[in-house]
């Protein structure tokens, strides 16, 4: 039955999504009678700070938690302070309403969305749950004919789930704050994610490199079937890797353990620089000849279509977006019935969409490239969303990216989703695979055999359509040929060319966005779909930054990794928070039950009787390091044993530590001995941007052996305080020191001067002279004689200037401060003020095309620091981000991010209320008298044919200013991890 006829009687269904721009997009596929509005994302939560908590819940010891722990878990959940009026605006409209569908996405966290919505509104009309995984006009109408009730299973995992995390998070975060740093965070997963990097840093740090040496040959054919094979991509000469001697392997970089020794030196040869040379010089004249050749056929089929997580990495590969900007494009393009639901771990496709693939392959590359069947992707991810198709183009067939009128991002991922989605239907790619083993006899008499490897690909298959990235840059991708010449075992070879290559064993790469998602993928960590906001946490919170696209522990991660590591080691151990992951989806099966589940997880004891396998899946996981099952509260409670300092500090080298202290990294090593022959101890800050492998012992030692900024350059003759130069955290400056007693506080507190260093002072050469002339601006330059106001000249945070009054003009240079005369000055207030841009400058640093807009992107220098830009978008660097290593892929993705989030929302200014004129109100009452008392007949008559309705609160010009806010408002994220 379709929409329209089912409302011919009269009756009104409010419909609830949660964004803007889906109810937007699904009101055009309903018919009259429907009304379409979003909760802009959920619309309560847990309290997120004391001052959200009820004042009738405030004194009890539970409040802080928001879940009280003594009486089953059970939440306490708030209405957002920023929803309220949307909410406000929902019930109204729900009673003016017959039916009420609760359309949220159709995964745990969807369900609960509408489980709330219906808790808050308590609805007394009929509640349907309306489910969908594309917006398409058909999908919409049958969602509409077909709805379900609320799966309260669902709910209850995702809320465990939330209850969990608030646990978590809300516990231990303190005692980061305490031990290491205010304002810190910890969260179930974003602990162990952080943990992974650290860990990765540690092995880049233990690693140490070794070198190995091989033998690479320029070989060509010499006997009679040279250059005989006819083909047109047939070549001459190839080349070949030495593989061994006299029989034994040749070592190559796995051969060498992280130590930099060979792991098995009793079954491999180590060729070093000089053995190497001479052994290419000993094969230069050489005889070779093919000892074997292995041909055997290639076929390769296509990848599955996409899951969240795989698209998220070949965004990242493909498109350089990070997973964050890859999700927020989704987003847009699944509101606007572009693809289907973007976070699902399922790789399988309907009848209809595999239809539409199949029509798609005919029409855009023949029948030769369909199979005869269609082919279908089964695979299961652990805690898996429950969504019921792969991400694709949506509808019943799919539009070519060109039909979309995409642009920008939007075009980009939907032709990836397009490509792979096609490609998924294709046939296989096919060729053959040839293996070429090379021998010859060296001049020493050693034996030595090369081997080289070449594909042929005869039949492209999908590989037309779609060939997928690689995380490793030296990998060689699907369609990459190589073609060798025709030859057979025994023919002669001649050596054209033998050259020594000298490599070095690498340490392991850093995880990258991709590379950290298939990580916690593979073991089971977090649900996959909230991988994305995991990344952006531990980035936002500044345990992790990029350098390029490699994501980079700081020093502040490892103190806070340390703690966790030696103090709640089951909070952050891999298998624990896989188990747990676990129990969480036996919860949504109702295989297990929430609150034995939690009660072990945050008390630690057994819950007696409760005949659910829950609580002893946690308290086998609570006791995987040993027999004792303590919970979450225990290990909160007794802090003592936790030692600040220890878990900070980091040792460099016999003498020197690294210690994170309140105010970033610093080292603490030995000092020259002072006068009375003690040695003391010097310190020297760390640059926070400082890879922690980059961190080396002849690194510490000259950073503490730079200046350290606190050197006194003399005494002031007119105040008689010393003046000493220093390094701050916002750069070198100069300052007076004040005298012991000199009261800091209070009314009568003084504050010592200080000043900045010019860009063109270095902190080692600055001296008394440059330092007392700093501290004595702002300098009065004169007074104007029109207007008797004071001339000053300042430096202020974006530059040099003149200041009159409120009026202030910028200068060219800062020498200007000191030499500028007070003719010049108002030779400058006599020009006009500018008030459009000042001249542009040249650019930092050409960054090259990016791949999205076809733009060249720059580096430029603006008022609020260095900033890349193609021309239309601008994106400020990040503070680990530097302006002479910053990669093009960077800064790439950089843009892709800020054009993910939209432009700026502007905030309507409410227009003021204006006062009717006296002359005109009795006039206008009479008025009023009359229509009311014609709306209350004609209203009366009315209420002889339908029932009574309840009238809107709001005013017309309430509710339009409701409706723009809530057009502007994006999808609030749900808080805390939500791993």
């Amino acid at each position: 039955m379709s929409p329209t006829s089912e409302t011919a009687n009269g009756g009104r269904r409010l419909v609830i999504v949660e964004s803007p721009a889906k109810a937007k997009t699904i009101k055009g596929y309903l018919g009259p009678g429907y009304v379409v509005e979003a909760s802009v994302g959920h619309i309560r939560d847990l309290p997120g700070s004391a001052a959200e908590v009820p004042a009738k819940y405030k004194g009890r010891p539970w409040a802080r938690l928001g879940v009280n722990v003594d009486e089953d878990f059970e939440p306490l959940y708030v209405v957002n302070s920023d929803k309220k009026d949307q909410v406000k605006k929902l019930k109204e409209l729900l009673a003016e309403s017959d039916e009420l569908y609760l359309a949220t996405d159709e995964d745990r966290e969807g369900e609960a969305i509408a489980w709330h919505l219906r808790e808050v509104l308590k609805p007394k009309v009929p509640v349907r749950r309306m489910v969908f995984h594309e917006i398409t006009r058909d999908a919409i109408r049958e969602a509409v004919a077909n709805p379900r009730e609320l799966n309260q299973r669902l709910v209850d995992a995702q809320e465990t789930r939330r209850i969990l995390d608030r646990l978590y998070g809300f516990e231990v975060s303190p005692v980061l704050w305490k031990k290491v740093m205010p304002r810190l965070s910890a969260g179930r997963v974003q602990s162990v994610a952080t943990r992974l990097v650290v860990e990765r840093e540690r092995e880049r740090i233990a690693f140490r490199s070794a070198e190995y040496w091989d033998l690479t040959g320029t070989f060509a054919a010499t006997g009679p079937t040279a250059g005989t094979a006819g083909d047109p991509g047939e070549v001459e000469a190839f080349t070949a890797r030495l593989v061994s001697v006299n029989g034994r392997r040749v070592a190559q970089g796995r051969d060498f353990g992280p130590d930099g020794a060979l792991r098995d030196p009793g079954r491999v040869t180590h060729l070093d620089e000089a053995n190497a040379r001479a052994l290419a010089a000993g094969l230069a004249e050489t005889d070779f000849a093919v000892r074997a050749v292995e041909s055997k056929p290639y076929r390769r089929s296509p990848y599955a279509p996409f899951r969240t997580t795989t698209l998220q990495q070949e965004a990242s590969r493909k498109l350089g977006m990070g997973a964050k900007a890859t999700m927020q494009v989704a987003q847009r393009l699944y509101e606007n019935g572009f693809i289907t639901y973007m976070r699902t771990d399922s790789i399988t496709l309907s009848d209809t969409a595999v239809a539409a693939a199949r029509t798609q392959v005919a029409q855009l590359y023949g029948a030769d490239y369909l199979p005869e069947r269609p082919r279908s992707y089964a695979g299961k991810v652990k805690n898996a969303q429950e969504a019921h198709e792969a991400i694709r183009p949506s509808g019943d067939r799919f539009r070519t990216p060109a039909e979309t009128g995409l642009t920008g991002e939007q075009f980009r991922l939907y032709e990836l989703i397009w490509k792979r989605t096609v490609a998924s239907q294709m046939k296989d790619a096919v060729g053959q695979s040839v293996t070429v083993r090379v021998g010859g006899r060296a001049a020493d008499g050693r034996e030595c055999e090369f081997t080289a490897s070449g594909k042929v690909i005869t039949f492209h298959g999908f590989l037309k359509a779609y060939v997928e990235g690689a995380d490793d840059p030296e990998a060689e991708l699907d369609d990459r040929e190589r073609r060798l010449p025709r030859v057979a075992e025994g023919d002669p070879l001649a050596a054209r060319e033998m050259s020594a290559d000298g490599h070095a064993t690498k340490p392991p790469a850093r995880y990258t966005e991709a590379t950290l998602i298939k990580e916690l993928e593979e073991r089971e960590i977090g649900r996959p779909s909230t991988y994305a906001s995991i990344i952006s946490t531990i980035l936002d919170r500044r345990y992790v930054f990029k350098k390029g696209t490699a994501l980079v522990p700081s020093f502040l991660s490892f103190a806070v990794v340390n703690l966790l590591e030696q103090h709640f080691g089951r909070l952050v151990d891999y298998d624990f928070t896989a188990r747990m992951e676990d129990d969480l989806d036996r919860i949504a099966a109702g295989e297990a039950e929430s609150v034995p589940w939690l009660h072990r997880f945050y008390f630690g004891e057994s819950t007696p009787g409760d005949g659910t396998d829950a609580a002893e899946g946690a308290g086998a996981a609570a006791a995987a390091d040993g027999d004792h099952l303590g919970g979450l509260k225990e290990l909160v409670t007794d802090l003592g044993a936790i030692d600040a300092r220890e878990v900070s500090s980091f040792r460099v080298d016999d003498d020197i530590v690294l210690r994170v202290g309140r105010y970033g990294p610093y080292l603490e090593g030995p000092a020259e001995p002072g006068a009375d022959g003690e040695a003391g101890t010097r310190r020297a800050d760390v640059p926070e941007e400082l890879p922690p492998d980059e961190l080396t012992p002849e690194l510490a030692r000259e950073l503490l052996a730079k200046p350290t900024g606190d050197h006194e350059l003399g005494t002031d003759p007119e105040t008689g305080r010393p003046i000493v130069a220093r390094d701050g955290r916002y750069g070198p400056y100069v300052t007076e020191v004040l005298p012991e007693d000199t009261p800091k506080t209070g009314k009568n507190a003084v504050k010592p001067r200080t000043a900045s260093l010019f860009r063109s002072m270095a902190l080692d050469t600055v001296t008394l002279e440059d330092a007392l002339r700093l501290l004595s601006l702002p300098r009065v330059v004169g007074t104007d004689p029109e207007s008797g106001a004071e001339i000053t000249a300042q430096n202020g945070r974006y530059g040099p200037y003149l200041k009159k009054g409120t009026d202030s003009r910028s200068l060219s240079s800062e020498e200007q401060l000191f030499t500028i005369t007070l003719e010049e000055a108002l030779a400058i207030y006599a020009q006009p003020k500018q008030r459009g841009r000042a001249a542009a400058k040249p650019p930092l640093k050409e960054l090259g095309t990016d791949p999205v807009t076809e733009r060249p992107v720059v580096v430029k220098d603006g008022r609020f620091g260095p900033y890349v830009t193609d021309g239309e978008t601008n994106a400020t660097l990040r503070r680990d981000d530097d302006v002479e290593a910053i990669t093009p892929e960077r800064g790439y993705e950089l843009l892709a991010e800020k054009r993910a989030k939209g432009p700026a929302k502007k905030t309507a200014k409410k227009a003021a209320a204006k006062k009717a004129p006296a002359k005109k109100t009795a006039a206008k009452k009479a008025t009023t008298k009359k229509t009311a008392a014609k709306k209350t007949a004609t209203a009366k008559t009315a209420a002889k044919k339908t029932p009574a309705k309840k009238a809107p609160a709001k005013t017309a010009a309430k509710k339009a200013t409701t409706e723009r806010t809530t057009a502007g408002a994006g999808v609030s994220s749900h808080s805390g991890d939500t791993g």
